[in-house]
């Protein structure tokens, strides 16, 4: 009897959820070597429809070399609710400080990233019912494989697929069951309308691990992005 109550109380619940990412990139080219993007990113569940998250970021990237670049920046999050079922009066804020070095390598026709980034996330303190005073620190380590083919260009337009897998990792003291965050698979198709502005859609998978470490989220996304390229 012991062990079957034992094998109930840590048996998985895994919540199926749906969501479309909207996403505005904007790529400000400095120079050769230094550039500053800014991201605005809106996060709702299909059904129903509710807002999930919203973003703001902006990070300083510096070419070192044609295969290695060093970035590193600042986002606000503004998460309302991560049950759709669920809706707080409340945002819960979130301030992430990030750095990352990226290594480009050449694989025949596609092209490669491995991206190794690290987070500094400073979550506000919140019960059910409201916001409380202060805020809990967690360190995220980011792992992503990213891989782009371009299989047509003509004319500064172009048609490009994209897939990338990413694993995320927490540390810290506070983190006492979930270690593994989450893992995220992507698949687009991009295509260059004019030198400067892409449009891109795709499909995201997230499996994450809630933060009894027992429960997860299974979210399949829609991801729609505007990427918009200015050089001076």
């Amino acid at each position: 009897m012991m062990s079957i109550g034992v094998k109930a109380q840590t048996e998985k619940v895994v919540d199926k959820q749906s969501l479309l990412w909207v996403r505005y990139y904007n790529q400000l080219e400095l120079n050769a070597k230094w550039a500053v993007h800014t991201e605005i990113d809106n996060r709702i569940f299909i059904n129903p429809v509710t807002q999930n998250t919203f973003i703001s970021r902006l990070q300083i990237r510096n070419k070192i070399t044609d295969k290695v670049e060093l970035g590193a920046g600042f986002a606000y999050f503004s998460v309302a609710t991560q049950n759709p079922e669920v809706k707080n009066e409340f945002h819960v804020p979130e301030y992430r400080a990030q750095q990352d070095v990226s290594i480009r390598q050449a694989l025949g026709k596609v092209n490669l990233t491995h991206r190794y980034q690290l987070e500094e996330r400073f979550i506000r303190n919140a019960s059910k019912l409201q916001l409380e005073d202060g805020t809990t620190f967690y360190l995220r380590f980011r792992y992503r494989i990213y891989g782009d083919w371009t299989f047509w260009k003509k004319d500064k337009r172009f048609l490009k697929a994209i897939f990338y897998d990413e694993i995320m990792i927490n540390g810290g003291n506070k983190i006492i069951k979930n270690t593994f965050d989450q893992n995220r698979i992507y698949a687009a198709v991009q295509i260059g309308v004019s030198p400067n502005v892409a449009l891109e859609l795709g499909y995201l998978n997230s499996f994450q691990e809630r933060v009894n470490g027992v429960d997860y989220f299974n979210r399949d996304i829609i991801r729609f992005s505007l990427i918009h390229k200015i050089k001076i």
